[in-house]
């Protein structure tokens, strides 16, 4: 199944794990674009500034954390995803009601080890 992920909060330094994150993506063969503050390269996938046009998202994994995240809240809806996943540190109660709300699938999880696992 294709599940075309949304790196949120994606950087080139490869001590962050939304670096690993997109690298793990990749090497799962598992469709991963990105988006975070500063443009560049990650194993080939290009880390866009906000707010790119993208279709077919199937779940947004966030690395931006809550005080940070309400310019996005519009953003992440408007791409309809199926969940989005909230990794340590990036809980939002405010963004989880209207998530669910809006019928889409929340998960508090960290992505590296859903990968890891096989729950992804």
């Amino acid at each position: 199944m294709n599940k075309k992920t949304l790196v949120l909060g994606a950087s080139t330094n490869p001590e962050r794990f939304s670096y690993q994150a997109v690298r793990k993506l990749k090497f799962n063969s598992i469709p991963v674009v990105a988006v975070g503050f500063r443009e560049g390269d990650i194993f080939g996938v290009m880390v866009e500034k906000p707010f790119p046009k993208y279709e077919g998202i199937h779940t947004v994994t966030l690395y931006i954390g809550p005080r940070n995240l309400a310019s996005f809240y519009d953003y992440i809806l408007s791409l309809k995803p199926r969940r989005v996943i909230f990794n340590p540190g990036t809980e939002n109660p405010e963004f989880a009601a209207m998530l669910k709300a809006a019928d889409i699938e929340i998960v508090h999880a960290c992505t590296l080890i859903m990968l890891t696992n096989g729950l992804y």
